[in-house]
């Protein structure tokens, strides 16, 4: 961590954390209205929150993300803007879902570039999964969107070829085609890097039936 980034987590934490975590999170009270929610699982350095939030200043976008850089990133962003419709949650998405978040209470749901797991007997550490696509089905409201882009090809397909075979979602695009990256995904640091290794981005935006 950079000095800075470690002031951010000391000084602004407190006003951007939600801890301690209650049973179910009511959204709400805790953006202060009933504006939409979008969640942003392992945000890494908060890039795509940060361009999100200040586009739409209406939606509230909760932050889940454990590396202490990136959220010390995020929050001195957040502070310099003045952004105050963002919270963050330092703890394990899947176990969030599944225990704090009340079913059909997210407008979408962003998975941006998490870890591919290149090895074959290391896949099954992947988040994206069957069980993933049925819990996160379940937390979005009707007509949500579960968004997700990735620069590793094949664990694009794998992803695609799961949702393809969902009931619960349909893809925006015709003949489960990939889609154009929309304006609320920005390209990151972490993009840029794998587009200098002749790296494709691929994503996939799912609406919930």
């Amino acid at each position: 961590m950079t000095t800075g980034q470690r002031k951010a987590v000391e000084q602004l934490m407190p006003q951007y954390e939600i801890d301690p975590l209650p049973d179910t999170l009511p959204l709400d009270l805790i953006f202060g209205n009933k504006n939409p929610v979008w969640m942003d699982i392992g945000f890494g350095n908060g890039e795509s929150i940060i361009h999100a939030a200040q586009r739409y200043p209406d939606v509230n976008f909760l932050g889940i993300e454990v590396h202490l850089p990136g959220i010390g990133h995020l929050l001195i962003e957040a502070k310099r803007l003045n952004l105050t419709n963002i919270k963050i949650i330092r703890n394990d998405a899947v176990d969030i879902l599944k225990k704090h978040i009340t079913d059909e209470s997210l407008a979408a749901v962003h998975v941006y570039f998490p870890d591919p797991w290149h090895k074959k007997r290391h896949h099954k550490r992947r988040i994206i999964n069957a069980d993933f696509v049925s819990l996160t089905a379940k937390k979005l409201k009707k007509n949500g969107r579960l968004h997700y882009a990735s620069d590793w090809q094949p664990y694009a397909e794998e992803v695609r070829a799961l949702f393809k075979d969902s009931l619960c979602f349909s893809n925006i695009e015709p003949n489960h085609a990939f889609a154009p990256r929309p304006d609320w995904r920005p390209i990151t640091k972490f993009e840029r890097r794998g587009q200098k290794l002749a790296h494709n981005s691929y994503d996939l935006i799912m609406i919930r039936n």
